[in-house]
């Protein structure tokens, strides 16, 4: 089993896809309780969301379960959101606050998985953005991630459905933002916030650097807009989906064109 899956892609576009993975070492899975071995806090089916919407974009794809660690953390254990609940570098508990481990990890084995599936993740990543880079002068990170509509633990009411982030105005240039809400405001299929409960994970802070040509956005979907249920066995919906898809598709066409004129008049 590879840990990290990668497609390059001739584009200035990669997409990352952290927790779509669901793989767990025999050794670490052992030691997750009952709840735990369900891996409810997937984000299910994400790859196959996103297939083929974008023809030259990369993909950089985790196959790991963000419960062995999670790659959209900071490898501190800095808090993302101060003052708000969230899971930590390898989770304790699920989204709702219930405990997933018969044994918790000691420290010396989330240091391991640090190294080993972490550091992996990111190391990839960060060469596929400077290989894309280089081909462009500019490259766009863009984290699709996908969580359960309703989480009280984490949020308060009906999550819209898709939740842009871009760490507040920092992670990317204003005009990829703006790109995106046009897209949203066009259609009235979907509800759409920008900066809400989700202004970006570890990923979209860390790498996103206008000013250095690579930009981060991340896109957090509500399960309910693809999914037959939010719950086991988290079945993928070909109706809802398709529905959506044509909204990501002319959201990731839409940051294509724009990054390529933003480029091009910066270079100019």
């Amino acid at each position: 089993m590879k840990l990290v899956d990668v497609i390059q892609g001739s584009g200035p576009i990669i997409l990352g896809q952290p927790h779509s993975g669901t793989f767990v070492p025999d050794e670490i899975f052992k030691n997750l309780n009952k709840l735990g071995r369900q891996l409810l806090d997937t984000d299910w089916h994400v790859p196959q969301l996103y297939e083929g919407l974008l023809d030259n974009a990369s993909v950089v794809k985790a196959n790991f379960s963000r419960y062995v660690i999670d790659p959209n953390r900071d490898p501190q254990c800095v808090n993302l959101y101060p003052g708000q609940n969230s899971t930590d570098l390898v989770p304790i508990s699920t989204f709702d606050g219930d405990p997933i481990w018969q044994t918790k990890p000691t420290a010396e084995e989330i240091q391991r998985r640090l190294n080993n599936y972490h550091s992996e993740y990111h190391q990839i990543l960060s060469a596929e953005i400077a290989r894309v880079k280089a081909l462009h002068g500019v490259a766009v990170v863009y984290d699709c991630h996908s969580i359960r509509s309703k989480i009280p633990y984490l949020f308060d009411n009906l999550l819209p459905d898709l939740n842009i982030g871009d760490n507040s105005g920092k992670s990317c240039a204003n005009e990829i933002t703006l790109g995106i809400q046009k897209v949203c405001q066009s259609i009235n299929t979907h509800t759409y916030v920008v900066n809400g409960r989700f202004r970006g994970g570890w990923t979209t802070r860390h790498y996103g650097a206008p000013e250095e040509g690579v930009h981060a956005v991340q896109m957090e979907l509500a399960q309910r807009v693809y999914l037959k249920s939010e719950s086991v066995p988290f079945d993928y919906d070909e109706e809802k989906a398709a529905s959506l898809r044509s909204v990501l598709s002319d959201i990731l066409h839409g940051i294509n064109n724009t990054i390529l004129e933003y480029s091009s008049g910066v270079s100019s």
